[in-house]
């Protein structure tokens, strides 16, 4: 696969304001584990396989455990996950699907009872975030790996 095009060469200011934005979304008290657990499914969900690719390699490097990181595209049915977990990978399915009607009040109540007001925007500004990056991969095909040496993915031991 060969890439369309390269923006973050052919929009410099958006790609840098995009940056800005994405570390001011991880700056937060959200548990940076949980964080690549929400990403993984949000990119798995959209298909982007550059960043499926890269944050499971993150997670690995942050200290997550490869069973749990295979285990994220059936957390519903994976023991492996507890509760708060559950509601954020279900926040990110409802959240990255925008069901036509909006998203119902369960699901609010579910993410709800297990986050703070503030870590539920946290979190819903992080799923923002990875879905914007997924639409920019997906349209102009990142390639997986592609970045590793230059993002330091290489250490994850992954090819």
């Amino acid at each position: 696969m060969t890439e369309r095009l390269n923006y973050m060469v052919n929009s410099p200011e958006m790609f840098e304001q995009m940056m800005e934005f994405s570390d001011m979304s991880r700056a937060t008290d959200l548990d940076p584990k949980l964080r690549h657990l929400v990403d993984i499914r949000a990119s798995q969900i959209n298909g982007c396989a550059f960043c499926v690719d890269m944050h499971v390699k993150e997670g690995k490097i942050d200290g997550e455990r490869e069973l749990r990181l295979h285990h994220v595209a059936i957390w519903w049915e994976s023991p492996l996950f507890n509760e708060r977990e559950r509601a954020a990978l279900a926040w990110t399915e409802v959240v990255t699907r925008l069901p036509q009607g909006g998203i119902p009040d369960a699901a609010y109540e579910r993410v709800r009872a297990h986050f703070s007001e503030r870590e539920v925007s946290d979190l819903t500004f992080a799923i923002l975030t990875i879905n914007s990056w997924n639409r920019l991969s997906i349209a102009f095909k990142r390639v997986p790996g592609s970045a590793d040496k230059f993002l330091g993915l290489d250490k994850a031991g992954l090819s």
